[in-house]
């Protein structure tokens, strides 16, 4: 990795743009960060094989230090900003890192180019057993998070894979990015294929704020637009069609687009919006910038094998992408259920048909709905807990207690979760329904009735 990223940093000449906000920085500038950052670390005792957990906020500052500490050749293990303490030692824990690299200043809301950077060495850390350079997390089956690694082969594929697929940002254009930095898109298809392609990341103050976005995008005249299918609902709510004049493609991921999404945005900004599908263990998989094969997610990338089988989608990969194997095994013989149902239709498009298991996207991030039980058994007066998502992710506890209510609930959730796990609702009952045979209901509609 050390010397994929030296390669990228060096492509492109001192003026050409690579980052901007409020102000641009240039590849030049970018450099000099990074060199500087990667000294500093350096000094701390990062090097060759060190792991390091990053938990920045969206910022220049962020993306400079994951290529520094590449640059040292050093296990990156981004984590989200906004997890909460509890979270934060659970991923520790998973990971050992030596050492955790945080902002010294709150996040205040909004996008910021620059943060101070705390390093501090982590007690217990270990350094890197394995050459996988980016390791970072998915929820599995159990609740707790599956932990991933990506060599630097499976990362500098990806990163080809972007660059030969149609219609993706080119050299010398503006890609306003809404997907968060901190995830895999953000980094693969966001900052590493722009390093490479000599294109200009281009941020929103709010990318949650159709405004903001709107905004920035009139302001910088930018060419391409990636975010979750949640902000494009925002965005087709806000009909602007000049302040998108100058995009001339959109697409999403993460999630399934809802069709009527996806009209509503066509309808309000006068161009389609396109599907990219990928996951964590194998990043991007499929494209379709021009949105033209919806209801499918596109025809499968260069240099990706996928299958369906048993009306599941799988992925030939070289190696198991799990660091860590505590459960039943989503890799064998050479393949990787994803647990995603799909089809290919008579044009070789993957359609897909829905998640086979608790993963559910909530403001365009992954929530396992056993984690979430998992932090509401916690409580000492729950005694069970289901948690299920039919537009929203409602909680039902089970408690023999008479004084426990939802808003008690929802508070010890805040304390353990991140706010997009936290559940909408909370209903509180003596006892949860069941089935005959004993087993806890799921079905939303059931537990609705027995409320």
């Amino acid at each position: 990795m050390r010397e994929f990223v030296t390669d990228l940093l060096g492509r492109h000449g001192d003026d050409v743009p690579v980052f901007t906000h409020e102000r641009t920085a240039t590849h030049g500038t970018l450099r000099a960060a990074v060199a500087d950052l990667a000294t500093r670390f350096a000094a701390s005792g990062v090097g060759e094989g060190t792991a390091v957990a990053i938990q920045v906020p969206p910022s220049f500052t962020q993306l400079e230090a994951v290529l520094a500490l590449w640059r040292l050749g050093a296990r990156v293990v981004p984590i989200d900003h906004r997890l909460t303490a509890h979270e934060f030692d659970v991923l520790r824990d998973l990971t050992r890192p030596q050492f955790a690299v945080r902002a010294a200043d709150r996040f205040e809301g909004a996008f910021r180019e620059h943060y101070e950077l705390v390093t501090e060495r982590m007690p217990d850390g270990v350094p890197a057993a394995t050459p996988h350079r980016l390791v970072q997390f998915t929820s599995g089956s159990t609740g707790r998070p599956k932990v991933v690694g990506r060599s630097t082969g499976s990362i500098t594929r990806e990163v080809a894979r972007f660059a030969a697929a149609d219609g993706m940002t080119r050299r010398g254009e503006k890609f306003l990015i809404l997907n968060n930095t901190a995830y895999s898109f953000g980094l693969m298809g966001g900052l590493l294929h722009s390093l490479a392609a000599g294109v200009e990341l281009v941020f929103a103050a709010r990318p949650s704020s159709a405004e903001d976005v709107l905004a920035t995008a009139a302001r910088h005249r930018v060419d391409f637009l990636s975010g979750q299918p949640f902000h494009f609902d925002l965005l087709a709510g806000a009909a602007d069609r000049e302040a998108l004049r100058s995009v001339r493609a959109a697409f999403a991921g993460g999630e399934l687009m809802p069709p009527e999404v996806a009209d509503r945005f066509a309808a309000a900004h006068g161009f389609a919006v396109g599907e990219c599908f990928g996951t964590t263990e194998t990043g991007a998989l499929t494209m379709d910038v021009t949105g033209a094969s919806r209801p499918s997610v596109g025809r499968p990338m260069p240099d990706t094998t996928i299958r369906v089988r048993e009306g599941l989608v799988e992925v030939a990969l070289d190696e198991s992408p799990y660091l860590h194997e505590d459960g039943p095994s989503r890799f064998s013989d050479g393949w990787l259920r994803t647990g995603d149902r799909g089809e290919f239709d008579a044009h070789g498009n993957l359609r897909l048909l829905g998640r086979a298991d608790s993963l559910v996207m909530v403001r365009g991030f992954n929530v396992d709905l056993t984690e979430v039980e998992a932090a509401l058994r916690t409580h000492p007066l729950v005694t069970e807990a289901i948690v299920v998502h039919d537009g929203a992710v409602e909680a039902y506890v089970g408690t023999r207690s008479d004084v426990l209510g939802s808003d008690t609930v929802l508070a010890w959730c805040a304390q353990r979760l991140a706010e997009f796990k936290v559940p909408e609702r909370v209903h509180v009952l003596p006892a949860l329904p069941r089935t005959s045979s004993g087993k806890l209901v799921r079905n939303p509609r059931s537990l609705a009735d027995a409320r």
